[in-house]
């Protein structure tokens, strides 16, 4: 139960708080510091899947904690970036707003097929979603203490605006394919 790819998984949860604490704190060591955890916990979503498939260490607990982590890791940290003031421009609570519902509409839809015994696959499209939401949200998490070189909020305010551009195709994507079952038990 706990092998590497779990305890990888396991990590990006323990690794939430203390990125949401640092994010909070206005100065730019905590910022740089908030994003490279951010960072690592993202790159973790990408080895805990890999290591269990190819070690042959794919476990419920794992199938279970990922999508989890990956949620938990991606909507705590978008809600902080857009709670906080100055952080990104009005607007861009639009885009969070997209990406929190999706996830809540695809979550919904997984645990109702389920109960019928119908799995959900991750599409590739989804998984570049994830990437490109934790990409614009590592710029938002840097904001203003980017060098000046750099605008890292405005890259990351249109990384979002993507990111739901994304999330409302995959979210169609996933409900068409879930309603098709629906429709086939009824």
């Amino acid at each position: 139960m706990l092998n590497l790819p779990n305890i990888l998984t396991i990590s990006r949860i323990f690794a939430i708080p203390i990125i949401l604490v640092l994010i909070v704190f206005d100065a730019p060591w905590a910022r740089w510091t908030a994003c490279g955890l951010f960072t690592a916990a993202g790159i973790t979503d990408f080895f805990d899947g890999y290591l269990a498939r190819r070690s042959n260490l794919v476990s419920p607990l794992g199938r279970f904690l990922d999508p989890i982590a990956d949620k938990l890791l991606i909507v705590a940290v978008l809600f902080m970036v857009v709670a906080l003031p100055n952080r990104v421009n009005e607007w861009s609570l639009f885009p969070a707003l997209v990406i929190l519902l999706r996830e809540i509409m695809v979550s919904g839809l997984r645990e109702f097929l389920a109960e019928l015994r119908v799995g959900l696959p991750v599409t590739k499209l989804a998984k570049a979603k994830t990437t490109v939401q934790m990409i614009a949200l590592g710029f938002l998490i840097v904001g203003d203490a980017a060098p000046d070189l750099i605008p890292a909020k405005l890259i990351g305010e249109i990384g979002i605006w993507v990111a739901a551009a994304i999330t409302v195709v995959t979210g169609y994507d996933y409900l068409r394919a879930g309603l098709k079952h629906m429709d086939a038990k009824a």
